[in-house]
């Protein structure tokens, strides 16, 4: 999925959770960072464009371990002992971010580096896309207009 279809997935999801979570503002924060970080391993993706995700590019591919339910919770476990605050945001923003793709066409290898495929028809960047964009930005503004009325 594309950047900004991923942003509008982790915000309603983020909404949801807003009255229940101590730290609105670093929750919100490692929400969309790590709803970003999966498509480090791109050279098509934004943060994959920058130097230092070349670097990482050069050892692994798009939609591999970086696209892994098995990285996520290794990564969510070392945030979890040294860093609390950050552990909610970044799971969800992460764990969203690969679930969302696991509907797209290319899917995803959810427990790399066991070969099982998840997959979907969703065409990234496609009409089925931007049927689920338009969703979200709608019930992000209900949920937001909800909070705010």
């Amino acid at each position: 999925m594309l950047l900004r279809t991923h942003l509008a997935i982790s915000l309603f999801f983020a909404l949801l959770l807003f009255p229940f979570v101590n730290s609105k503002f670093i929750f919100f924060g490692m929400v969309f960072i790590a709803t970003i970080l999966p498509d480090v391993d791109s050279r098509f993706s934004r943060i994959g464009q920058k130097k230092l995700s070349r670097v990482l590019q050069f050892f692994t591919k798009h939609r591999g371990i970086i696209h892994s339910f098995t990285f996520l919770f290794g990564l969510t476990l070392v945030l979890v002992l040294f860093f609390p605050v950050f552990s909610l945001g970044f799971f969800l923003g992460y764990g969203l971010h690969l679930f969302s793709d696991s509907f797209t066409k290319d899917g995803i290898f959810p427990f790399y580096p066991l070969r099982v495929h998840w997959g979907g028809m969703i065409k990234t960047g496609g009409k089925s896309e931007v049927s689920v964009l338009v969703l979200f930005v709608f019930l992000d503004v209900l949920l937001i207009l909800s909070y705010i009325l």
